[in-house]
């Protein structure tokens, strides 16, 4: 029995790194695009403000190679979004 839960891979991911290089999964999409455009409004609602405070970069990273044998690379340092975008978005 083969379950198919998604038609496309998501290959592209936001992720916050801590100033103690500790990693936090912010947002998974299909293009660096989506990420892009989701990935603030992930950092707010799903961080609090302590744990917004401790981010020191914001990766854009693209995973490489077969679903079940690959790695992601790091392709881009999103900019950590700024308080009052985090207003808005919340």
């Amino acid at each position: 029995m083969i379950v198919q839960t998604e038609s496309k891979a998501q290959g592209w991911r936001a992720l916050a790194i801590y100033n103690d290089q500790v990693e936090a999964l912010l947002f998974v999409g299909r293009s660096s695009t989506q990420v892009r455009a989701g990935y603030a409004e992930a950092y707010a609602g799903q961080l609090d403000e302590e744990e917004r405070d401790r981010v020191s970069s914001i990766r854009l990273q693209q995973w490489q190679g077969a679903p079940d044998a690959g790695k992601w690379l790091d392709k881009a340092e999103l900019r950590i979004p700024a308080p009052a975008k985090l207003a808005r978005a919340a």
